[in-house]
């Protein structure tokens, strides 16, 4: 509804009041009741009583039995008000309540009518003493019912009843001021005279406007003892929310009444309150008394005490509410002296770091206001320079590395420059004054930068360029990469386009100054990999573009590392794409550069290899070969070097390692990863075109013999060595794996691991990835040492998180068997924290691959587990004693979901294996001595509510083919497993299985006694096969997604129920078949081809 028909709706209101006033309040009482959501009548009798006994017996609110209906009686004089209406209208439905667009403006309409309402009778109707008192006592009487919907719609109301007439009291306050200005001015221009007429009238005007004030602030007094006072501290969140926000709201608008402690303190109570909506609310409305620096001085005392919690809400665990923590604690430190300390400024720091961008975004604006004069950024672009050489956001830029150097927090740039971007853009963007900083040579040794403040400055620069070129934030702050409007693509295009024009000319001498150090050049080679290969074309750019390239091929030449390396290779592969205008410039230089160190190389392998002798060299040039190796392998990963024969050479290299004894290290490494990315080349070309039998064969010989290399370097001393082998060796059969037959080529090429292989690789997981960390505690200091252990770990932690990744999708893909993945499931609990991620995925892809084999290795895992702790216990196992073991069968149930329909057949297979393990060298002759395994059905217990009704049956049918019924009467504890056991399957409500199996096929339909013969032959054949391929997935893609940080959706189960036991301790035929009938009947209704809940991610707590 718009202003103006509101208006006119409250005009006409208005007239109606003027010539009939009960019956115009009556109806607006009415209209209350009804935004109540209550569809009840309103009657109304006259207050005649003086006795306050009888007048206090009608208010009541009360339920009459007998009619059904719920009464609510009040006074709102001269009338007593009774609203009747159905018991069901209370059910926490009414419109306030309700969730959708409409309801919301709903709400916002009805607010606006009372603010509307109460400006149009400011001038009139607003002080006779009957409309403003009846309205206050009917809301007040509404906020104060046990009826949820009247006191949350009364309470609403009153409350924006009351803020419109404190807007009324700011016109009076501001009118009374113009009086009293206009009587000054009157008193000037009197000369001798004592009094005057103008200034009587005046002063009589404002005592009037005075009269109406205190008339007003009487009313907000009603309104805020009656309502707010009984309604703050509601059970329900909502009312508490509202009634801070307008609290808010007062004490901008009538600082002089409301701005003092008595008030505040409220504010400062719900500040502690566990909704997160009211904390909400408390904070918004702080900052706007802290926004204005007059009204700081009757803040102090309120500052002083709820400081504290003020700072400590910057931590809550609602994002939102720590957002508006950092932004209030920011107004304090603006505009309150000293109101913040260094310790509360570190602690705010910290969330620059935060994976939640808005809070680390406005942790980032309050580093820049505390810490950077004018937000850190200087508009004058025109006047750069100043008198001593340095510009403002050269200074700003110092003290930003030195504070993000003196802090120690984190080494995380790139996440620092995203907090910042939003409130230093223009600092972050002068690359003008980053590249003079690095480039300047000072005579004042002030102004020269550290060593750490260059490489600060570098990476910070790098940040910089990625983020105003992709114009997303870093890995980890979003899930998705958000949809960039017109308006962000144009400025990115912007941002590109600067960073190419100005980089092109200054990057060239970057690189020449920092050519030595590896860490700053691989930053800086990042830069151009954003460039806009448009403008790089241009004539007047080309000069520029060749001392680029032959600053990177010096950089190659000179430096060895993996990043350095990467970098340039990375820089190589943008510029030189075919279709681009640079292409041939940049094609050009690329073969220079590989036919110099392919030349190196060349010469290298005549002096170290010689006929018959193999590797005969010194340790520096060892050293130089293998430097030219790694500069080789690094950009034959982004370029096809087939041209330049590499595998030939490779291939040498090798011949001397399997002739004459192993290779060092360092030259071993690059040479197998080299070998590989030129293997991944002729694959990937022969898979595109036709190629010859030869050319296929060939490949196959190169590929076997990888691995075979691959399989050697298993043995290594060196773990780096290992677990490059390790790794390649995975990739190499994953690849060639039986995904490789879709076609004729790729089928000659498929290569299966043979049991020796498998095995090797199973040894290497078991040894090097489920292992305590070898990283050791190193450092200067306890607090180097702490950090430095925490790199450490995390480091080695992921490394070996990797190594598990690869070997898991060999499983997942069925590479190997999905037997292998028993050794792995053993470590779940141990190894949860590290690895719990990838081992439950492993677990749920290869359930979707086949159940029945998946559910099979869990069975084998179990009873591996038990075997070995049979074997390591002094005595027999107890059920106390397999705690661990009962646990891990716990944690695998719980993946199974809860449709008991899809893997029922699961679930059965794996009590048919473990019963027939359990009493695998059991002799029914002497029944005195238990089966050694029987302590095994305690863990098989785990699965059993797995299991529908009729299938317990089934099992326990299975189960006394092994068992006599004076066997299943033993007692002991030795025998308590075979009980409890026993109970389990009975828990259904068919303890009398043994008598009424037959006639309960008997007596049930034909179709009932077909499903119910077809389970019991696959126990008695060991079949459980039939229905596995309904319940396949299609073939996965192929590369897997291994990742600990991918977010799996919580999503509704949908469950529905087999047939409820009867709690009776017997039953009779007719009760098990009807219970068989019933849950057969639920069992064929659920459509199991449309529900996915096999591989439901549960959360599983370590307690």
């Amino acid at each position: 509804m718009g202003k103006s028909a509101m208006q006119s709706v409250v005009d006409d209101w208005l007239e109606v009041y003027k010539q009939d006033r009960d019956a115009a309040l009556l109806d607006l009482i009415s209209f209350f009741i009804q935004c109540s959501g209550c569809q009840g009548l309103v009657t109304a009798e006259m207050f005649q009583s003086k006795q306050k006994n009888e007048v206090m017996q009608k208010m009541t609110e009360s339920f009459d039995e007998e009619t059904g209906l719920q009464y609510k009686r009040f006074m709102a004089y001269p009338w007593i008000l009774t609203v009747t209406w159905r018991v069901d209208g209370d059910n926490g439905d009414y419109p306030l309540a309700m969730a959708g667009p409409q309801w919301k403006k709903f709400k916002c309409n009805l607010c606006e009518f009372l603010t509307v309402l109460i400006q149009q009778c400011e001038g009139s109707v607003i002080y006779d003493g009957y409309l403003v008192p009846v309205l206050i006592t009917v809301l007040t009487e509404l906020s104060n019912s046990r009826i949820r919907a009247f006191r949350h719609t009364g309470t609403l109301s009153a409350l924006k009843v009351m803020t419109a007439l404190v807007s009324v009291i700011a016109n009076l306050r501001a009118n009374i001021g113009n009086m009293q200005r206009l009587q000054n001015m009157e008193k000037k221009k009197m000369t001798g005279k004592k009094t005057s007429p103008q200034i009587d009238q005046l002063q009589q005007k404002k005592i009037k406007l005075q009269q109406k004030q205190q008339d007003i602030e009487d009313m907000t007094n009603a309104i805020f003892k009656g309502a707010f006072l009984q309604r703050y501290r509601d059970v329900i969140p909502e009312i508490r929310a509202i009634c801070m926000e307008e609290l808010g709201i007062w004490m901008k608008l009538h600082t002089g009444y409301f701005l003092n402690d008595n008030y505040l303190k409220y504010v400062g109570w719900m500040l502690y309150d566990k909704q997160p909506e009211v904390r909400l609310r408390c904070l918004l409305a702080l900052q706007g008394l802290y926004s204005r620096k007059e009204l700081i001085p009757k803040l102090s005392v309120f500052s002083k005490r709820f400081k504290g919690r003020i700072v400590s809400m910057i931590l809550d665990e609602d994002k939102e509410i720590a957002v508006q923590a950092v932004r209030l604690v920011g107004l304090m430190s603006e505009n309150c002296k000293d109101a913040i300390n260094s310790k509360d400024c570190n602690t705010l720091h910290k969330l620059l770091y935060s994976t939640h961008r808005p809070l680390a975004a406005a942790a980032g604006d309050f580093l820049c206001k505390s810490l950077l004069p004018n937000g850190g950024s200087d508009q004058s672009r025109g006047n750069s320079f100043r008198r001593k050489g340095i510009t403002r956001n050269a200074q700003h830029l110092k003290m930003l590395l030195t504070s993000y150097l003196d802090n120690k927090i984190h080494q995380h740039v790139t996440y620092l420059v995203d907090s910042l971007w939003d409130s230093a853009t223009n600092l972050l963007k002068d690359w003008e004054c980053i590249t003079t900083l690095l480039l300047k040579h000072c005579c004042h040794q002030e102004e020269v930068l550290s060593s750490a403040q260059e490489s600060a400055l570098i990476e910070l620069l790098s940040a910089a360029v990625r983020q105003a070129a992709e114009g997303h934030p870093p890995p980890g702050r979003g899930t998705v990469r958000k949809v960039l409007t017109a308006k962000e693509k144009k400025l990115q295009s912007e941002d590109c386009m600067n960073v190419t024009q100005h980089f092109l000319v200054v990057l060239p001498r970057l690189l020449s100054k920092y050519s030595c150090d590896a860490e700053k050049v691989a930053l800086l080679l990042q830069i151009p990999q954003h460039f806009d290969t448009d403008i790089c074309s241009r004539e007047h750019m080309a000069k520029h573009l060749d001392d680029i390239l032959t600053q990177i091929n010096h950089v190659t030449g000179n430096q060895s590392g993996d990043e350095v390396l990467e970098a340039c290779s990375r820089t190589y592969q943008v510029f030189c794409q075919e279709g681009l205008p640079i292409y041939s410039r940049v094609k050009a230089a690329l073969s220079q550069l590989i036919d110099d160190l392919v030349g190196k190389l060349d010469k290298l392998l005549d002096v170290c290899i010689k006929k018959g002798e193999g590797l005969c060299s010194d340790e520096e040039t060892i050293f130089q070969m293998s430097s030219v190796l790694k500069k080789i392998a690094a950009f034959h990963n982004a370029h096809d070097l087939s041209k330049w024969n590499v595998n030939d050479r490779l291939s040498r290299i090798l011949t001397v390692d399997t002739e004459h004894g192993r290779l060092p290290d360092q030259i071993i490494v690059p040479v197998v990863q080299c070998s590989y990315y030129s293997l991944m080349w002729q694959l990937s070309a022969l898979l595109e075109s036709p190629s010859s039998k030869e050319n296929i064969f060939r490949l196959k010989i190169q590929m076997r013999r990888l691995c075979q290399t691959c399989r050697h370097l298993l043995t290594r001393e060196c773990t780096a060595v290992r677990e490059k082998g390790f790794s390649i060796l995975c990739d190499i059969l994953l690849i060639f794996s039986h995904k490789l037959q879709s076609d004729e080529v790729g089928e000659r090429l498929v290569y299966i691991p043979d049991s020796s292989l498998e095995s090797e690789l199973l040894k290497f997981v078991q040894l090097e990835v489920f292992q305590e960390s070898k990283v050791k505690r190193e450092g200067s200091t306890p607090e180097e040492n702490e950090n430095d252990f925490e790199i450490s770990k995390c480091e080695d932690v992921h490394k070996r998180r990797n190594l598990l990744a690869a070997y898991c999708k060999l499983i997942v893909f069925n590479v190997i068997e999905t037997s292998a993945a028993a050794e792995l499931y053993k470590q779940y609990i141990k190894y949860y924290g590290e690895f719990g991620d990838i081992i439950k995925e492993t677990l749920s892809r290869t359930r979707q691959n086949d159940k029945l084999q998946s559910a099979r290795t869990l069975i084998i895992c179990l009873q591996q587990l038990f075997t070995n702790h049979m074997e390591n216990s002094t005595s027999d196992a107890t059920p106390q004693s397999l705690t661990s073991v009962k646990e891990l069968a716990r944690r695998f149930s719980l993946t199974f979901g809860w449709d008991q329909v899809k893997s029922r057949e699961s679930v059965a297979m794996m009590h048919k294996d473990g019963i027939e393990f359990a009493f695998k060298d059991y002799c029914p002759t002497d029944e005195s001595r238990p089966p050694s395994n029987l302590s095994f059905l305690t863990i098989l217990n785990e699965f059993t509510y797995r299991l529908l009704a009729p299938d317990k049956r089934t099992v326990y049918c299975y189960l006394q083919r092994f068992v006599t019924q004076q066997t299943l009467a033993c007692e002991g504890d030795e025998w308590l497993p075979l009980a409890n056991y026993r109970n389990t399957l009975l828990a259904c409500g068919d303890e009398d299985i043994s008598v009424t199996k037959d006639s309960s096929l008997m007596d049930s339909s034909p179709e009932e006694h077909s499903k119910m013969l077809q389970m019991k032959l696959k126990f008695t054949s060991g079949n459980v096969n039939s229905t596995a391929a309904c319940h396949r997935t299609p073939d996965l893609p192929l590369t897997p997604q291994l990742t600990s940080t991918a977010i799996k959706s919580r999503k509704r189960l949908w469950y529905e129920e087999s047939s409820q036991a009867n709690p009776t301790s017997s039953f009779c035929t007719e009760q098990v078949k009807s219970s068989s009938q019933s849950t057969e009947e639920n069992s064929a209704s659920v459509p199991s081809a449309d529900i996915g809940l096999e591989d439901v991610d549960v959360d599983i707590t370590d307690s």
